[in-house]
């Protein structure tokens, strides 16, 4: 798929066919996410991918808006550094926002689904995961091949009209 294409389609799927994803598309959307930029090139993340079923089923239970980590053929879970430094806090969640938009678009060049939790039980998260306890998971990335139709670019998405939305020069 074209970038434009793939940009085009991109919509967060919330239910996945029961089918995997192979080691190389799923290798390629995590190398999206490695490659994306980062303030000062601090690359801040960790990805942790969970694929097997029971260990999905509980991560969805991280967020009551996590159920369709359940269902996904993989899911990445982004872990970062814990900071009580509220600029590094900022400069940490702008670079999540790179990563995770990278890994989605990659996704979608391949025709795979994605979506995005939070994660409200940082507690039954790190026991799933077993990262560090000086580090918290940001936010979960559901992947699988969407259930209800394949990605396909929507020529009329639900969006605000463009130019209610880009202002030139001035608001």
């Amino acid at each position: 798929m074209e970038t434009w294409d793939a940009i085009r389609a991109r919509r967060n799927a919330r239910q996945f066919a029961d089918r995997p994803i192979s080691p190389p598309d799923l290798d390629r959307i995590l190398e999206a996410g490695r490659r994306a930029p980062s303030a000062n090139n601090q690359q801040w993340w960790d990805f942790v991918v969970a694929t097997e079923r029971a260990r999905l089923q509980n991560l969805a239970k991280v967020w009551r808006g996590a159920a369709p980590v359940a269902t996904s053929a993989a899911t990445v879970a982004i872990i970062v550094a814990a900071s009580d430094d509220p600029r590094t806090r900022d400069l940490i969640q702008f670079d999540l926002g790179q990563a995770t938009m990278s890994m989605m678009v990659a996704a979608a060049d391949l025709g795979i689904g994605s979506g995005h939790a939070t994660v409200a039980d940082q507690a039954l998260a790190r026991e799933i995961l077993g990262h560090p306890p000086d580090r918290t998971c940001a936010l979960l990335i559901p992947l699988g091949y969407p259930a209800d139709r394949p990605l396909a670019p929507l020529f009329r998405p639900n969006r605000r009209p463009f130019d209610d939305v880009v202002h030139r020069e001035r608001w």
